[in-house]
């Protein structure tokens, strides 16, 4: 078998497809890379707090000496609201663009933005500290029905992530888009399902989750005091991002619609 062998030419024809693959094949690999990378860190992450939580951070990998233990947890707590909000304004929307360098990274925004979203949650459940201290611990009956309220907390987030566009929520659009040759076509503002209830039901079910677990610590009282205050608080930044892109639509439903809890209130801050 020589080198002009006509097998060999295709071997080496081959190789060198493999290695410098057309555009379209350059892009198509990039959207599936970022896609299974951003989902399977995406599971790990909500994954890590599902269990976590459950032992109230309590069986986390996190080893930093105290007291400086309080400051490392403290800034695992504050990473992921600071840059979840920050990536969603003007500046941190640009910034996103860029993290992904050549000419799909506007595309990948979404996709990006659920991807740092996820390591910050994989850091915040695997890298805490426990304290080490056990507060209440659920048992018998108890234990059961709590298990329950948690897993029900977990599936009406899990409801209403789908009711919001799951295709966004995920970080699916971005690559699919890229993947597709397309733009990204970001869905319309969600009415739907529990947003027919109230106006911000992910951030609701996403409290739950805090509050249903079967084991109290220092600890979970820390995130789940942090995080409610963010769910309380964050929406509102949101919302002015609603009004600015929706208008009127969002003025009606919003005066329709009450804010967290499925009452009527006669009057509402802005």
């Amino acid at each position: 078998m020589t080198l002009t062998d006509p097998r060999i030419t295709r071997l080496i024809a081959l190789g060198k497809a493999a290695l410098n693959p057309p555009p379209g094949g350059r892009r198509k690999a990039l959207a599936l890379g970022m896609g299974g990378v951003t989902h399977g860190l995406f599971a790990l992450g909500v994954g890590a707090m599902v269990v976590q939580m459950a032992f109230g951070m309590t069986q986390t990998f996190g080893a930093v000496p105290w007291p400086w233990a309080i400051l490392a947890n403290a800034i695992l707590l504050l990473q992921f609201p600071l840059a979840h909000s920050f990536f969603l304004t003007r500046q941190g929307g640009k910034l996103l663009t860029k993290l992904i360098p050549g000419p799909h990274g506007g595309t990948l925004a979404t996709t990006t933005y659920a991807l740092i979203a996820s390591i910050q949650l994989l850091a915040l459940f695997t890298l805490w500290t426990p304290s080490g201290v056990i507060w209440w611990r659920a048992e018998g009956a108890a234990l059961v029905a709590i298990c329950i309220a948690y897993a029900g907390s977990w599936l009406l987030l899990g409801k209403t992530l789908f009711d919001g566009g799951l295709e966004l929520q995920s970080g699916a659009l971005g690559w699919m888009s890229l993947l597709g040759g397309r733009k990204p076509v970001f869905p319309g503002m969600p009415t739907r399902g529990t947003f027919r209830l109230i106006r911000q039901p992910i951030y609701v079910a996403f409290a739950l989750t805090l509050w249903t677990v079967p084991v109290w610590t220092p600890d979970q009282l820390a995130v789940a005091i942090a995080y409610t205050a963010y769910c309380i608080a964050a929406p509102r930044l949101k919302e002015r991002r609603f009004a600015k892109r929706y208008g009127p639509e969002w003025a009606g439903y919003r005066a329709r619609v009450p804010y967290m809890l499925p009452l009527r209130n006669t009057k509402e801050p802005n």
